[in-house]
Parts: C-alpha cells; structure tokens; sequence
C-alpha cells in the first residue's frame, strides 16, 4: 500500500459502527428518538432528530440534537485514527451520519444566529468530503 503524499489518508468508520443500525431500525419505521436513547452513539440517529426538528421550527432542539450527534461522530472519528484532518469519505455509508449531523449543525447554528459556527460547519464539511 503506498502512502498517500498529498495530505493525511481518508478516515472510514467501521461497518459495524452503531449508526448502521440506526440507519437500519429508522428506515423500517421505528422512531427515532427510541433509536437515540438505543443506539447513543450513533450519529445518524442524532442528525435524524435534529433534521426532524429543524423541520418542526425548532432550532434549538435541533442545534442540541445535531451537536450531540456532531461530537458522538468525532469520538468515533478519532477511535477510527482520525487526527483532526483528512478527508472522511461521504460515499462510506457509516460516515454518512457524522456528516449529516455536521450539516445539519450548520443549518441548525444559522437558524438560531450562530454565523461564525455555522460558517466553521460548512467549512469543516468542505474540507471532509473534497
């Protein structure tokens, strides 16, 4: 395997990260906030909720809900070897929820008048995915 030279290697969560099967039990209907309080680790879970927030005009759920989901994905990031930079591929299913949540805490920090975080999340994602 040759190292890559042109910055650090992308960062992929494991497939058996809890976000699988949060991605899983939302898509057959249970709900999310019972997926949440099973799976608390899961990104996706946490995005889903703030999303759904978002959506009912409530940007303060949804900052609280996308920024747990945001930091339970940089604890997971960095037990997957990530050292703060590098790309975190957006095709890798179980990133997906990290990223979400990311996005979702940008909308969610503009909503409510956070500009400078919101600029940071837009950035931070990015960064992740290019």
């Amino acid at each position: 395997m040759q190292k890559n030279l042109l910055g650090p290697d992308p960062t992929y969560l494991p497939d058996d990260h809890p976000d699988t099967a949060a991605r899983a039990a939302v898509a057959r209907g249970d709900d999310p906030r019972d997926v949440a309080a099973r799976l608390p680790a899961s990104s996706y879970a946490w995005a889903v909720l703030a999303r759904e927030a978002l959506d009912e005009k409530d940007p303060v759920a949804a900052y609280a809900y996308a920024r747990t989901g945001y930091h339970r994905g940089l604890d997971a990031l960095r037990r997957a070897g990530w050292k703060g930079q590098g790309p975190i591929p957006a095709d890798h299913v179980p990133n997906q929820g990290f990223l979400s949540a990311l996005e979702t805490l940008g909308d969610a920090a503009a909503a409510i008048g956070e500009d400078d975080e919101a600029a940071r999340c837009r950035d931070f994602l990015a960064d992740a995915t290019a």
